[in-house]
């Protein structure tokens, strides 16, 4: 190519084009000026005007091996499993993250702050917008799965606060009542396996009691027949284990003679209670007097440990002012150029044609 050959048209052209751009652009500066002046100035009055919004937050963890040890206390005694950290606080968190609590705390508290305008509204708009305004997430769900927050926005900094620290007590409160009444039902039921172990060990003793009554009459009524009224057998003239067996309850207990024999039927028949007589019933007796005193509702017992309690905010997280002012900085510029740009083609357009 020669070095000494004119420049591209098209290039000129473009470089032509540029600077009048430019320099028609300027001409309007004060037309972007002002669209930039009144965006900001809008976006000015958005940022100190509106109704600052507040963030209150509250932080909770899982309870420490010792916050649970009331749960725990006579349970190994009373045969029942021990309560573990994760038992408690999974119940914990299950009251946390339903919406049980959420919608008590909307009914309750929500509403009655809305006055009688606002509470008039069709509920489940409500609910959608307490929900925006009430959050529990789990900040770090990968690494610190266990540890959650609890997030109120309010107009009040106050009122965010005593709400977030509201719903945390609601939460531990309805915890405490699940974790009473699952005790109160694990140890009934446990109870009740065991009144039922104790009346049929009794049924069964006077069962054992009416068979015996049963055998003696007959062995009686064998040995009167046979005219035998002392015994006939002694322990020490048994052959073997089988032939005192068969002596005492068996074939040959007519041996026994008709007065040994109407004794013990006398005894048994006049018993009023077998109790004495059931080896495993005071054992029984005993674990269920255990499972009566086990306390159903302990002291000094904590179902979550609270990280961090809810603070007064200071600062609005809502509006963000500097944002807001540079977004309308940058609006009005753009919306300025773009006029700007408009006019110049029209322009151009009226020149060409006019």
């Amino acid at each position: 190519m020669n070095p000494n050959s004119p420049a591209n048209p098209s290039n000129q052209q473009d470089e032509i084009d540029l600077i009048e751009l430019f320099q028609g652009l300027w001409a309007q500066k004060w037309l972007i000026a002002a669209f930039t002046a009144v965006a900001v100035a809008g976006a000015a009055a958005f940022a100190f005007l509106s109704t600052p919004t507040y963030e209150a937050r509250s932080g909770v963890l899982p309870p420490r091996l010792g916050d649970i040890a009331g749960y725990n206390l006579g349970r190994s005694e009373a045969k029942l499993a021990v309560f573990k950290v994760e038992d408690v606080y999974a119940v914990f968190k299950r009251n946390l993250l339903s919406d049980g609590v959420k919608r008590e705390m909307f009914l309750s508290t929500y509403l009655p702050s809305l006055g009688e305008t606002a509470a008039s509204r069709a509920q489940d708009r409500l609910w959608v917008r307490f929900n925006n305004l009430l959050a529990v997430r789990a900040p770090d769900a990968k690494n610190n799965p266990d540890y959650f927050t609890i997030t109120v926005q309010h107009d009040d900094p106050q009122t965010a606060a005593d709400w977030a620290n509201r719903y945390v007590s609601m939460v531990v409160e309805k915890t405490e009542i699940e974790m009473n009444a699952n005790l109160l039902a694990e140890i009934g039921t446990k109870a009740q396996s065991i009144e039922r172990q104790i009346e049929v060990l009794r049924t069964s003793a006077q069962k054992r009691r009416e068979d015996r009554i049963t055998r003696l009459r007959e062995a009686l009524q064998v040995a009167e027949a046979v005219g035998i009224d002392a015994p006939q057998v002694t322990a020490g003239k048994t052959s073997s284990d089988g032939d005192l067996a068969e002596f005492m309850d068996g074939n040959l207990m007519y041996m026994r003679g008709a007065k040994a024999i109407r004794a013990e039927l006398t005894v048994l028949e006049q018993r009023k209670n077998d109790d004495p007589f059931i080896a495993e019933l005071r054992g029984l007796e005993n674990h269920l007097e255990f499972l009566k005193r086990v306390n159903v509702n302990p002291d000094n017992v904590s179902v979550y440990t609270l990280d961090s309690s809810a603070e007064v905010p200071q600062t609005p997280i809502k509006p963000k002012r500097i944002l807001v002012l540079a977004l309308g900085l940058v609006f009005g510029g753009m919306l300025g150029v773009f006029v700007a740009l408009i006019r110049i083609m029209l322009s151009k357009r009226t020149m060409r044609f006019g």
